[in-house]
């Protein structure tokens, strides 16, 4: 496994804390964040669920991903000898760095990844002209 230092910030990556929660139910998804020639790329591993269950949000700076695996898929008098699959809510939110439109980000869920694709800022490279009124002039 490797683990990469960077200029994205987790904000919070824990249940969101509602009625009911408890340190069992605390999950946190597999998250890889990088960059391409077109903008960031935010892939989340979130198999056995879909496109209901998951939200995002974006609120300034800071991109929301926030869901619900659901456990329907065992018997109900089950004993585990091992149980490493995480159900229930999640919640992350990431700081995005500037010189991104996140105002233009796209997702797709396929496979079990959720992937946000978010572009780089356009920059301006036309030439604006500023007018120049005729008349009196303040400046004297």
């Amino acid at each position: 496994m490797c683990k990469v230092s960077s200029t994205v910030h987790f904000v919070t990556r824990s249940v969101t804390g509602g009625r009911g929660a408890s340190a069992s139910n605390n999950w946190v998804p597999n998250t890889d964040v990088y960059t391409t020639d077109n903008g960031l790329v935010v892939k989340v591993e979130l198999a056995g669920m879909r496109n209901d269950n998951l939200e995002i949000t974006v609120e300034g700076n800071r991109l929301r991903i926030t869901g619900t695996r659901p456990d329907g898929c065992r018997a109900a008098n089950c004993r585990f000898l091992v149980m490493e699959i995480n159900y229930g809510p999640f919640e992350s939110v990431l700081e995005i760095p500037a010189g991104y439109d996140l105002s233009q980000a796209k997702a797709s869920y396929l496979n079990g990844f959720l992937r946000i694709d978010v572009p780089l800022q356009q920059r301006s490279s036309q030439s604006t002209k500023v007018p120049i009124a005729e008349g009196n002039s303040s400046l004297s």
